[in-house]
């Protein structure tokens, strides 16, 4: 895939920038940036594109996006109804990993900190129901208010609860690539944007090929390639990532639930779920509910 490089606002007298969002809309386009991303889900439900996984997310989550990492999240679509009350609140970190000196990070006392910064390039998520115990919302809260040095110490603060965590997962696959090309960000966005509207009906490949402008078997070498899965494969994640989500958090039965999702028969939902998670539906339900 390709995506946009964005420009993240950092003013003259901040070294990293911190704020708080309640738009679904912004930056919901496929992106990266050099500097590394800490993101606290407070309110909001999504699908989640960092490298080449693709997940949901929900409120509590935390996820840490290495510099260049590929990214992109797309609150669903609830959110940009103007009768919803369904609310958007995001906390946003941005900063250099060399903000602190050149010469910080090699400090033997900060181990932790290089471990998890190191294995933030391929996207570190830590599940909200997870994170609990280590009371990580009031820091990010603490942090707009915060001056000084201050706002370095609460930032170590959320690192190291991170690197010390035992819940956190990997996000992107060891051997995900990424290539830059300006020009490829507005079909790639218009292929991710109808397959998150639409992943719950049949999209046939002529109609996700005219949306990329090209003949069906030209988009099927191009997704590829660019992608390094199928289109199919592609669209069958997002649809188990929503079905995920239905199964913690609504009382429909497993066979409602597959067909909200997209999947037309139940063979085909219980196949690809435990394909992508390793649990049939119910498993999976049962491990979360618990």
């Amino acid at each position: 895939m390709k995506p946009q490089l964005l420009k993240v606002f950092k003013d003259q007298v901040h070294s990293f920038n911190a704020r708080r969002g309640t738009r679904p809309d912004i930056n919901n386009h496929w992106h990266y940036h050099p500097e590394i991303e800490l993101v606290y889900f407070k309110s909001g439900h999504g699908t989640q594109f960092i490298g080449d996984k693709i997940s949901t997310f929900s409120p509590g989550d935390i996820v840490l996006v290495g510099k260049n990492l590929p990214h992109y999240w797309q609150f669903d679509k609830v959110y940009f109804e103007n009768s919803s009350e369904a609310l958007v609140d995001v906390y946003v970190i941005h900063f250099n990993d060399d903000f602190w000196g050149n010469q910080f990070l090699t400090l033997p006392e900060n181990k932790e900190l290089r471990e998890v910064l190191k294995r933030s390039s391929r996207g570190l998520y830590l599940p909200g129901k997870d994170n609990t115990d280590l009371a990580l919302a009031p820091i990010f809260e603490k942090m707009l208010d915060a001056t000084g040095t201050r706002t370095i110490i609460l930032l170590l603060e959320l690192l190291l609860s991170l690197s010390s965590s035992d819940k956190t997962e990997l996000l992107a696959s060891l051997g995900f690539q990424h290539s830059f090309e300006e020009a490829e960000k507005d079909r790639i966005n218009a292929i991710y944007n109808y397959s998150i509207s639409n992943f719950n009906k049949k999209i046939s490949l002529d109609e996700i090929a005219a949306i990329a402008n090209m003949s069906p078997n030209s988009f099927c070498k191009y997704f590829k390639n660019k992608s390094h899965k199928t289109y199919t494969q592609f669209i069958n994640e997002i649809r188990v990532g929503y079905a995920c989500k239905l199964l913690i958090e609504s009382p429909m039965d497993v066979k409602e639930i597959c067909y909200r999702s997209g999947f037309n028969n139940f063979a085909s939902f219980h196949k690809f779920f435990k394909l992508i998670t390793g649990k049939s539906p119910l498993g999976y339900q049962k491990s979360h509910l618990g």
